[in-house]
């Protein structure tokens, strides 16, 4: 397989993402729908954070099974620092864009960085759930980048059919991604424009194809575990973020806990496509 094929098949994994964006632009939503919404995206990104914990874990596991004590040296600090800095990171960020905004527009922590944009439009000014939306893209597009890795690895090393059948699976599991970057968003008034929906996708779905192109020329065990610690201390983050967007919009907890479980049903669902195609 070329070198562009692989590309291409990396690119097809995290396009899917898109397929759950328009969602963000649904209007006249009903409170609790909103709720459940929140709660059903934290529900997926609970189950992606026990997978992707897991699988970055595992490599030290596997190294004090097999008594290689400097590997696990090495790999337990990397481990840590990762989870750390995706957690506590987007945490200290936060605050510390909360106090160079002097008049906070729309709510607390409304701004990102002035000088970066999405779809051309200025990201200084957004909402809290807009702000939330594109963490939860961050905190996925890193958990993609995991999964760019393994597609690029397994077709370097010739096993065209394995990196087929990865991409349809996690093509799939792309498309229930993009439902929950853009669940917060529902809760606005105003829709979000196109672009900045294309801007998110590009957040959490682009990384799949740029972990393609690092997986099919580079193996490191170490890299995978900060790759992944790294996505699933942000994860975390957001799972916390849009729980508390459900328990403000929706006081009876039933309804919060419902939409948890489907999140965790839809995402073990996606898993199971996986198991049954081989990966």
């Amino acid at each position: 397989m070329s070198s562009g094929e692989i590309v291409l098949l990396g690119a097809i994994a995290g396009i899917t993402i898109f397929l759950g964006l328009p969602v963000g632009r649904v209007r006249a939503m009903p409170v609790m729908y909103r709720a459940l919404l929140n709660a059903g995206a934290a529900g997926v990104l609970v189950f992606l954070l026990v997978e992707t914990t897991a699988n970055s874990f595992e490599p030290i596991k596997t190294a004090v099974g097999d008594n290689h004590w400097t590997d696990a040296a090495i790999r337990t600090p990397i481990f840590l620092a990762a989870f750390a800095l995706g957690l506590l990171g987007l945490v200290y960020y936060e605050k510390r864009l909360m106090r160079r905004r002097p008049a906070p527009p729309a709510g607390p922590g409304a701004a990102l960085l002035d000088d970066l944009t999405i779809g051309g439009g200025g990201l200084a000014g957004l909402s809290d759930t807009r702000r939330l939306a594109v963490f939860i893209a961050v905190g996925i597009g890193l958990h993609n980048l995991a999964e760019g890795l393994a597609i690029g690895q397994s077709a370097a090393s010739h096993k065209i059919s394995l990196a087929l059948l990865l991409v349809i699976g996690f093509g799939l599991h792309n498309a229930t991604e993009g439902f929950g970057i853009v669940a917060p968003l529902a809760a606005e008034a105003d829709r979000p424009s196109w672009r900045f929906l294309a801007g998110l996708g590009l957040i959490g779905g682009g990384p799949t194809f740029f972990g393609t192109l690092i997986g099919q020329s580079v193996t490191n065990t170490n890299l995978e575990v900060a790759f992944l610690a790294l996505a699933a201390g942000s994860i975390l983050y957001v799972i916390v973020q849009l729980l508390t967007v459900a328990f403000r919009l929706e006081h009876d907890p039933r309804h919060v806990m419902w939409g948890l479980f489907g999140g965790l049903v839809l995402g073990f669902a996606t898993d199971l496509v996986l198991v049954a195609a081989g990966a």
